[in-house]
């Protein structure tokens, strides 16, 4: 068992009906630029009435068509932040929690310990989030929150905290594979390979993602020098 094989993205979610909304963090081949990509998928109409919109450097979710929105406590955010030199990615507001948590001097897993999965029985669908600071030594953590049991009583939090590899990114799912309910995501971020062209990454991931239940995808890859990024959207459903 090779334990730091690393598998491209596609193999990874090809032929996979729901692995939920996902989150991969990691650096270029070359070690110039940190690449971050987020995905959605969606089962029930008000999960697939959804659309990324860009807002400055953020990124939201919106209702395709407002008028079918049953529930938006959980599919409505930011999956996307920009804090200076620091990029929070996230499945959930959340992403508010980690921005307000380190505006007022607290680390990752200190903001998020204040959050836990979300609270949709029989799922808990777990919060994944990613912070990648730019600022001094480059880093990025991932995390997940997870029910400790079936029926929701208690809180998991596990971090990860990566010293960044040319060519290497991780990859953090909500779920296994569909159910009902559905399995929650277990153990380590997966390790993937990280190509150096953004439109490769993001057609890896866009392609292989299951058709009838693939959203919204969203790629960014950001010089670690200047601070400029290069991005790309794919929207399923596309607003006038």
């Amino acid at each position: 068992m090779d334990i730091y094989g690393v598998t491209g993205m596609g193999d990874l979610i090809r032929g996979n009906p729901y692995v939920g909304r996902g989150i991969v963090a990691g650096l270029t081949p070359d070690g110039k630029k940190t690449a971050v990509a987020y995905f959605i998928m969606g089962r029930s109409e008000n999960s697939r009435n959804r659309v990324f919109i860009e807002e400055g450097d953020d990124l939201r979710t919106a209702p395709y068509d407002p008028a079918k929105v049953k529930d938006p406590s959980l599919i409505i955010y930011y999956p996307v932040r920009t804090v200076g030199k620091k990029l929070i990615v996230t499945n959930g507001d959340q992403t508010d929690t980690i921005r307000d948590g380190l505006a007022a001097g607290k680390t990752f897993s200190e903001a998020l310990s204040t959050r836990e999965f979300e609270p949709d029985a029989p799922n808990f669908t777990p919060r994944i989030s990613a912070l990648i600071n730019g600022e001094g030594e480059l880093n990025y953590e991932m995390s997940i929150l997870k029910s400790a049991d079936a029926e929701g009583t208690a809180c998991n939090r596990f971090t990860f905290d990566y010293s960044p590899i040319p060519g290497l990114g991780h990859f953090i799912h909500t779920y296994v594979t569909d159910g009902n309910p559905i399995p929650t995501f277990q153990g380590e971020p997966e390790r993937v390979a990280v190509p150096q062209d953004i439109d490769e990454f993001t057609k890896d991931i866009w392609e292989n993602l299951d058709e009838a239940n693939r959203i919204s995808l969203y790629v960014r890859y950001t010089d670690i020098e200047t601070g400029e990024y290069e991005k790309r959207l794919i929207n399923k459903y596309v607003k006038e």
